[in-house]
């Protein structure tokens, strides 16, 4: 038999196990949170109908798409977890409590060109909050708050939530004349920080057909800066003018007054009038977060408010919010820039039991006492010399490593040792339990240090 020679495919992540754990701490991280705010886990199927996927995608949504046929069926992965999110709702939605706020940490697929920091298979972890008939303002800025402490969870403080508003730039365009225009030109407003000014005004010219006062108009007004108040005054200066604008400057008015009341410094989130979103399904408050040390990366959260992605599989209407966290970007990034904490436990056991005698049934019975003891323990069942029983405890990296021999069991105790220190203890198991859990709770640490 030829063999295959193995290869992961380009834009598929795999980690070793120490990055592996290091990933799921930040899972944890976001399940622990988003529960704490009261919202239900969901999971949806990762093949879709593709009908239902491509309802209203909008933009760059069909090209990316995994799309394959299965007999008569036409399929496809899910791009994002936004689109089966709105199909579950509509399919249960006398099932379910409203507003229905849930979470979804799932694997997502885009078939687009594999780069540094972009996969075609990465983990998104949402939050939506889903109305029945209406949904609060208030919603609109609990999403981006709980994002902010995510971050801090995480170890991160130097970040910002950009925060704008759909209708604002709907309007704006409407007073221009150029409403039916107002899709592509977000879409393209939108690609600013990637391709700059200059570029954004040749598309704006070229493939939409804007005159060059128009253009200049549009980069006049996302180009307003300042304190969240003072952009604020800004766009009240164009009050009046067009209904829908005035609509959208009243809700970032209180979105960014309510997240002050949540508690989230003004030096993490900016109204920003270049953001937009380039999917088609958003209509109000829109957000991308950017780690301010590395702008390069782009955003590394987005979402924003959406009033009719549902109506394309029911006739009620069903409003939303939701954000959602790249966490495979995330991590890969935080990685790449040496931002994860070296101190973080990285190891699939807190201890290794070593069996030191003929019979393993005591090591059997004390594993089983530190693991209810509420530790995570790996027994050693190999039948291999001392010397190479305490390598694989190194290389596995765990902190501590029990042994049990005949002297041990005869006296009712076991040997820890410290993997890190060196120093050796005989204690009872229940003592050998709260001794390690002692140590391993004193090194708790953030995921990142800034």
């Amino acid at each position: 038999m030829d063999i295959i020679k193995p290869r992961t495919l380009s834009g598929f992540m795999e980690l070793l196990p120490p990055a592996q754990i290091r990933f799921e701490r930040m899972v944890e991280i976001l399940r622990t949170t988003y529960a704490s705010y009261g919202f239900a886990p969901l999971d949806t199927p990762a093949i879709e109908d593709a009908q239902i996927l491509l309802a209203k995608g909008g933009g760059e949504t069909e090209k990316q798409i995994y799309r394959f046929q299965k007999g008569d069926s036409d399929l496809a992965l899910r791009f994002d977890l936004t689109v089966p999110l709105a199909k579950y709702v509509a399919l249960h939605c006398n099932d379910l409590a409203f507003p229905f706020r849930r979470f979804q940490i799932s694997k997502v697929y885009r078939g687009e060109r594999a780069q540094r920091g972009r996969f075609r298979e990465f983990y998104q972890a949402d939050i939506d909050i889903i109305g029945d008939g209406k949904l609060d303002i208030l919603n609109e800025a609990e999403i981006p708050a709980i994002i902010c402490k995510i971050f801090r969870a995480f170890g991160l403080t130097r970040f910002q939530v950009r925060v704008n508003n759909r209708k604002i730039l709907s309007g704006f365009y409407a007073m221009l004349d150029l409403a039916e225009k107002s899709g592509d030109i977000m879409r393209t407003v939108d690609k600013l920080d990637k391709i700059g000014p200059d570029k954004v005004k040749t598309i704006l010219l070229e493939d939409c057909g804007l005159t060059g006062d128009q253009a200049d108009e549009i980069l006049k007004f996302i180009a307003i800066r300042g304190s969240n108040a003072e952009v604020i005054a800004a766009l009240e200066g164009y009050a009046g003018k067009n209904e829908l604008f005035d609509q959208g400057v009243a809700e970032l008015k209180a979105v960014t007054g309510n997240l002050a009341a949540f508690g989230v410094a003004e030096e993490n989130f900016a109204v920003d009038l270049t953001i937009a979103r380039g999917l088609d399904y958003y209509t109000g408050t829109v957000y991308e977060t950017t780690l301010l040390d590395h702008p390069e990366i782009g955003s590394v959260c987005s979402g924003g408010r959406y009033d009719n992605l549902a109506g394309y599989y029911i006739e009620k209407q069903l409003p939303g919010v939701g954000i959602s966290i790249g966490l495979t970007r995330l991590f890969y990034v935080l990685d790449e820039q040496g931002l994860l904490n070296p101190a973080l436990p990285s190891s699939p056991a807190d201890a290794l039991v070593l069996p030191m005698t003929d019979s393993p049934a005591a090591a059997i019975a004390l594993a089983e006492q530190l693991r209810c003891a509420g530790l995570r323990v790996q027994l050693y069942g190999e039948q291999k010399k001392f010397k190479q029983k305490m390598a694989y405890a190194n290389k596995l990296g765990v902190p501590f490593a029990v042994l049990l021999g005949e002297d041990e069991i005869a006296e009712g105790k076991c040997s820890v040792k410290n993997m890190t220190t060196g120093e050796q203890v005989k204690l009872a198991p229940d003592e050998a339990a709260e001794y390690m859990k002692n140590h391993l709770n004193a090194g708790n640490c953030p995921i990142i240090l800034e």
